[in-house]
């Protein structure tokens, strides 16, 4: 299928108090980059880029009818298929614009939206994205009829648009609650999960941060998975689990979350809320960042608004700032640019500097992970087996740390620093005080 040509249009409202509105020309201008980057992800080909400056939205069009006028103009001249707007449009600005254009119009939420509807492909992530989608579209179809329909194909009409959009309203109430049940039956299994993994004291951990930051490389690189890693946004939509054994032989769960992004949709953060549960009930927040990027600092900031939004504010946090590879190849400062960005992060967040690509600085965030869970704490512990104990002496190797191991007669002692799950599972072998002296000592 040909990429659809799109012009884009970035918003700057000065000295106004618009919600989300950026802060500046230049925050505006980061912004339509990053809708750029968006519309490369649906696979879109951006013809031309418009930024317009007003006091405030319009609002029969948002820009104002000389902008949406030569919007138009610059449209049917470069034979453009869609036109994408950097903000939201009420239902009234999109009805208009399109009619003035002449051709699709789609927002910064619709075009998110379609592309989460490319990238999930579990039935949760399937369920969540559509009803997102219908949520978002059921107060667009009064006054639209058929035109709502868009049977053409493209960016705007994946997923549940092009068999939901021609239906009327009742329908769409029924389909979205049918959607809630099953999301919610999903929220209960999850809970379910949960708490199995809690009977077993393994630590979870949450890998969060902005999109493209490098979490998915990350996730590969500790657990040896083969999650998709691409340098495109939302990349991964699906979480994903793996156990991670730690320094100390303690094992920690690790997920892969979808990346955050400024403004992300309201809807999105509803219907993805059975999902990122995981991430409010992680003991650990593995917060990724780009520190190659000029706008790591902003990054961070977002990701802090999106967490606080889903109850998970208050979280834990471990920065792993990722990319150091990049930053040392244009000869920037790591000590500088680590202190540059960190006013963003959480309260007493610790750092590590890390390479997901080449491994730099991984064995280090594995120690550091180690040293801040506090989720069934390493303690040292002295214990006495019979040799034919065999088998809770692998279990104590593979899931402990042993410092020294001295052979008697009819056994073995062994000295560890033991999680406190696996002390208690083997209470039974603790070496009592008046057990006698071993005759021999191996190092």
């Amino acid at each position: 299928m040909p990429r659809e040509r799109a012009i884009l249009v970035g918003l700057h409202w000065k000295g106004s108090r618009v919600p989300a509105a950026p802060e500046s020309v230049c925050a505006a201008e980061e912004s339509l980059d990053e809708l750029a980057a968006l519309a490369d992800t649906a696979e879109a080909e951006v013809l031309e880029r418009v930024l317009q400056t007003r006091e405030r939205p319009e609002a029969a069009t948002l820009i104002g009818a000389g902008k949406a006028q030569e919007v138009a103009q610059l449209a049917e001249a470069a034979e453009a298929d869609l036109v994408i707007f950097d903000h939201d449009l009420t239902p009234t600005q999109l009805r208009n614009l399109e009619r003035l254009f002449q051709c699709k119009v789609v927002d910064r939420t619709q075009l998110i939206l379609d592309i989460f509807a490319r990238r999930a492909r579990t039935r949760e992530g399937q369920l969540q994205v559509e009803l997102a989608q219908l949520n978002y579209l059921l107060p667009r179809l009064a006054g639209r009829g058929i035109e709502m329909s868009r049977p053409g194909g493209g960016i705007g009409t994946r997923g549940p648009g092009e068999t939901q959009l021609e239906t009327d309203r009742r329908r769409l109430h029924r389909r979205i609650r049918r959607l809630e049940k099953e999301l919610a039956a999903v929220r209960v299994s999850r809970g379910v999960q949960r708490r199995k993994r809690q009977a077993i004291p393994l630590a979870t951990a949450a890998l969060v941060g902005y999109t493209n930051a490098g979490k998915s490389t990350l996730f590969n690189r500790l657990t040896d998975a083969a999650v998709l890693a691409d340098d495109r946004l939302f990349a991964t939509l699906d979480p994903t689990v793996r156990a991670v054994p730690l320094p100390s032989r303690r094992r920690v769960l690790l997920s892969d979350t979808v990346g955050f992004i400024r403004n992300l949709p309201v809807t999105l953060v509803e219907a993805f809320r059975a999902t990122l549960e995981e991430v409010r009930e992680a003991a650990l927040l593995l917060h990724v960042v780009d520190i190659s990027s000029p706008q790591a600092a902003r990054h961070i900031a977002h990701v802090q608004t999106v967490l606080a939004e889903i109850g998970a504010g208050g979280a834990p946090q471990l920065l792993a700032l990722n990319k150091i590879d990049l930053l040392e190849a244009a000869g920037e400062d790591l000590a500088a640019v680590c202190e540059r960005i960190r006013g963003g992060a959480a309260p007493n967040a610790r750092s590590v500097p890390v390479s997901a690509r080449t491994g730099l600085g991984v064995d280090r965030l594995l120690e550091v992970v180690d040293e801040v869970l506090n989720l069934d704490p390493v303690v040292p512990a002295t214990f006495y087996f019979p040799f034919r104990d065999g088998a809770e002496i692998h279990l104590l190797y593979e899931h402990s740390v042993v410092t020294a191991r001295r052979y008697q007669a009819d056994g073995c002692v062994i000295e560890a620093q033991v999680p406190e799950s696996l002390l208690r599972r083997l209470a039974g072998f603790v070496k009592p005080a008046h057990h006698p002296q071993p005759t021999t000592h191996t190092p």
